[in-house]
């Protein structure tokens, strides 16, 4: 049983990374360095909302055969599908500029290379990996990015004290202290991306299990959860050791942080050379397994648009591969301030997700689309509260950006 669940794991934490990607650090960071441990339970709570979304994803590729991207090129009106799918790239390439510049900012950090030399680099990297790895190799580079993400904080948690009672009780228990909400916002609001969504079902359904019997369709549903279950805990867990880090370093010295570069270099004096450099490393590889995420997503919705599945060796996957990450490194060039740029991101990605959200929600309720596998009532009372709670928190937060 347990070796069986093992030869399942990958599509789970493929999505992970964009959980985890540098827009959560920044995030994550101003959360615990301006609030301590009272916003953990924001984690909690956008944890358990990211399942069921993810889920219900990747239900559709198990049950249909076909991602989200392609779903729509079929079962939708050919025009409101173009115009979804086509404001969905422009998303993919909002959230690839983003991930890019958090590699490059690592790189400078390391390095000392100036962004632009850093995108370009990061972005030549993620095309290679791209077009020259299969899927399970693909999913081989993730586990392995996420697991030293992972241990790196692992690493900075026993440098510093945590007052683990406390955390316990702010894990579960909503607070919302003065002035916060913007910062709630950005991570409950923000914490479902448009790309992850399309990414899960194409993903899930390139393996082909409902061209199986029924008893193997179920055998997979079962764990195609338990996957999505255990990487989303592991994502709860890194997100949630970023805030501890911040809240036990920044917020205990009274140090306000707006930047990433910032957060690196204060850590330094509190825990030494060492921290900084592991704290850069991390996000290094955060930027370059989500920057892939991202590519691959572009190259799904792209080749979805033909009504084709992703595939690195046909022509349309590749090119929307190719234009998802280019069109994010060129975007970089014309960037004056890095945060800004992330800020902006986050703006297009809150305007698109909740196209994304209800789509999904649509094809995964349909009988023509799922047969016997569509929601079931109380699955569309969950997805629609959260899509409507998510969409919410992402115009609000739009809003906040704008005035």
């Amino acid at each position: 049983m347990a070796l069986d669940f093992i030869k399942y794991i990958g599509p789970g934490l493929l999505v992970t990374v964009g959980f985890i990607d540098p827009g959560n650090w920044a995030s994550n960071v101003s959360a615990g360095g301006d609030y301590g441990y009272k916003l953990l339970w924001m984690v909690t709570l956008s944890t358990i909302m990211l399942i069921v979304l993810q889920h219900n994803a990747a239900h559709l590729g198990i049950a249909s055969g076909l991602c989200l991207s392609e779903a729509a090129t079929i079962h939708l009106n050919k025009r409101v599908s173009r115009i979804t799918l086509i404001s969905a790239m422009l998303a993919a390439v909002s959230t690839a500029m983003a991930e890019i510049l958090g590699a490059s900012i690592a790189l400078n950090m390391i390095f000392g290379l100036p962004l632009k030399i850093g995108a370009v680099i990061s972005t030549a990297v993620v095309i290679w990996m791209l077009y020259a790895n299969s899927y399970k190799k693909l999913e081989k580079w993730i586990i392995g990015f996420v697991s030293i993400i992972g241990l790196s904080f692992i690493f900075e948690l026993t440098l510093v004290h945590i007052p683990w009672n406390e955390a316990i009780v702010s894990w579960v228990k909503p607070t919302i202290p003065k002035g916060s909400l913007p910062i709630i916002m950005s991570v409950l609001g923000a914490v479902v991306m448009p790309h992850n969504l399309y990414l899960h079902s194409e993903i899930i359904q390139s393996r082909q299990w409902n061209l199986e019997n029924e008893e193997i369709i179920n055998k997979q549903l079962k764990y195609e959860f338990a996957d999505t279950l255990l990487s989303m805990i592991i994502g709860w867990a890194i997100n949630s050791a970023m805030i501890l880090i911040a809240a036990a370093t920044f917020f205990t010295h009274g140090i306000h942080v707006t930047a990433l570069d910032q957060a690196q270099s204060m850590l330094k004096p509190l825990l030494g050379n060492t921290a900084s450099i592991v704290f850069a490393l991390a996000l290094l590889f955060s930027g370059l397994s989500s920057s892939v995420t991202a590519g691959m997503a572009g190259g799904s919705i792209f080749a979805g648009l033909y009504g084709e599945p992703y595939d690195i060796r046909d022509n349309h996957t590749k090119l929307g591969v190719g234009l998802t990450l280019i069109v994010a490194a060129i975007v970089i060039f014309f960037i004056k301030d890095p945060f800004n740029g992330l800020v902006v991101s986050q703006m297009l990605l809150s305007i698109q997700l909740p196209f994304t959200i209800f789509l999904q929600i649509y094809l995964t309720s349909s009988k023509k689309v799922m047969g016997k596998y569509a929601n079931s009532i109380v699955d569309n009372i969950a997805l629609w509260v959260i899509g409507i709670i998510v969409t919410v928190l992402n115009i609000a937060l739009l809003i906040s950006y704008l005035i």
